[in-house]
């Protein structure tokens, strides 16, 4: 299972506001788990408005507390994980391409430092290279050979199928420049990296059914 970070952010937060908006119990401690503390305060404010706004009028029917702007603790807090989502899809494309510089740099200090390590070691170019690419392999990333190593399990792999959409997606609004740099670290060149972001791109974002 991948370890959960900011790319993780919007599907956590459609989760609780789906199990709010049907009603089911939301506990303070996972509602505030998705939230940052900036949000956090926000709603912290927003429901002791509502405390407030209570207190100065009186409301004897629903269609009164309705006219007069109440609203329930759930109400506020379903408002407030809206306001969250759109914040991260607003913020999703700068995430991923944290994400995918984190991941180029990762791979290619793994590979070249293994690659060295075995040359030290005596092995061939080859050897060293398979030995670096076995490494980026246990180390979860994707090899420098293309090769794809089914290790995973099936839904660990519908999970890196869809990173590797991701990251293709946005690898494509890259400039040139940007890509030629990506494509010096993986050591392929610049038109085979293009065609494996466009052949990606081709078979759309996989059916994870999570």
């Amino acid at each position: 299972m991948p370890k959960l970070d900011d790319t993780h952010t919007l599907g956590r937060i459609k989760k609780r506001l789906d199990e709010l908006e049907q009603d089911v119990e939301v506990s303070a401690k996972d509602f505030r788990a998705v939230l940052t503390q900036e949000q956090h305060d926000a709603y912290e404010r927003a429901w002791e408005e509502q405390q407030a706004l209570r207190k100065k009028r009186r409301a004897r029917t629903k269609e009164e507390e309705r006219e007069l702007g109440w609203k329930s603790k759930r109400e506020v807090r379903i408002d407030t994980l809206k306001s969250a989502m759109a914040q991260a899809r607003s913020q999703s494309s700068d995430v991923w391409k944290k994400k995918l510089r984190d991941a180029d740099v990762r791979q290619a200090r793994i590979y070249f430092d293994s690659v060295s390590q075995a040359r030290r070691e005596g092995k061939d170019p080859q050897s060293a290279a398979n030995f670096a690419n076995n490494e980026l392999t246990r180390a979860g990333l994707r090899r420098m050979d293309g090769q794809i190593v089914r290790s995973l399990s099936p839904r660990d792999r519908q999970v890196r199928e869809m990173e590797e959409w991701i990251i293709a997606r946005e690898r494509n609004k890259l400039s040139d420049e940007e890509l030629e740099q990506i494509a010096l670290a993986e050591g392929v060149e610049l038109a085979v990296l293009k065609g494996s972001i466009q052949r990606t791109l081709a078979k759309g974002p996989p059916k994870t059914g999570l």
